[in-house]
């Protein structure tokens, strides 16, 4: 009855990864009830874009609205260029600092830089302090949590064949071997289930309240800058329809030179 061990090692690491999962997405719900309505009038942009995509589409984004309002020239070749070097907040200062003295550098190294900045952590302290967005190190919990379960319906699987291959333990009742294995799998697989469905669609960025701040905005209307920039802040890069642009900040560059010079 060998099997019975290697069944008993099943049902202990599927009960325990799915337990941490469960109280790993618990933790991600502020326990604070009080604060994150009122404080959803005061939500700028950048906040907005930290909710829906996190630190590096707060960096996307200043590195939209400065192009579009010609304090910066990124070009589809993956190079940016400081036009004027006095930024209106701290995350253009950020990205400025990024550049360099030159005034020039590669657009990948600037968004990494931004996106990192004490300016863009601030806010994110002030997303979580207002029960809006999620904790960092929840995040990496819940993450981290997942992993651990699938990796469990793996071993679960892998559990089972040698149940069944183990010789005197599966010659007769292959079949009865396996279904006992069968219940611990759907534990995890429905566990996994269960977080896929309740985190889908949704940002891992934002809490229950953030998410509803989100889904409470109005579909920007195209044409106007300022429409761009709330579709970028919401949707990413994907939102942006000059190709040109969209090849600078995805760096998928729609011909062959790379030479700084070749602006979009």
């Amino acid at each position: 009855m060998l099997w019975v061990l290697f069944l008993l090692v099943a049902w202990a690491a599927a009960a325990l990864s799915c337990i941490r999962l469960c109280l790993a997405t618990a933790a991600a719900v502020p326990r604070s009830t009080t604060g994150p309505e009122s404080a959803h009038h005061a939500l700028n942009l950048y906040e907005t874009a930290f909710l829906a995509g996190g630190p590096h589409r707060v960096a996307d984004l200043a590195l939209v609205s400065m192009h579009l309002r010609r304090r910066l020239l990124l070009a589809h070749t993956g190079w940016a260029t400081v036009v004027d070097p006095e930024g209106r907040d701290e995350v253009e200062r950020t990205v400025i600092r990024a550049i360099g003295p030159q005034g020039q550098s590669r657009i990948g190294p600037v968004r990494a830089a931004a996106a990192a900045a004490e300016a863009v952590l601030a806010l994110a302290d002030r997303l979580v302090a207002a029960g809006l967005a999620v904790p960092s190190g929840t995040r990496t919990d819940v993450a981290s949590a997942a992993r651990s379960v699938r990796a469990c319906a793996v071993l679960v699987v892998v559990l089972a064949g040698a149940a069944v291959l183990v010789p005197g333990e599966g010659t007769d009742g292959a079949g009865p071997v396996a279904a006992w294995f069968g219940l611990p799998l759907v534990l995890t697989l429905g566990c996994l289930a269960v977080a896929r469905v309740e985190s889908h669609p949704y940002s891992p960025w934002a809490s229950p309240a953030g998410q509803r701040w989100l889904d409470s905005l109005p579909a920007p209307v195209s044409g106007a800058d300022r429409d761009l920039l709330a579709a970028v802040a919401v949707q990413g890069v994907r939102a942006v329809r000059d190709p040109a642009l969209r090849a600078a900040l995805t760096g998928r560059r729609p011909g062959r030179s790379a030479h700084p010079g070749h602006w979009s």
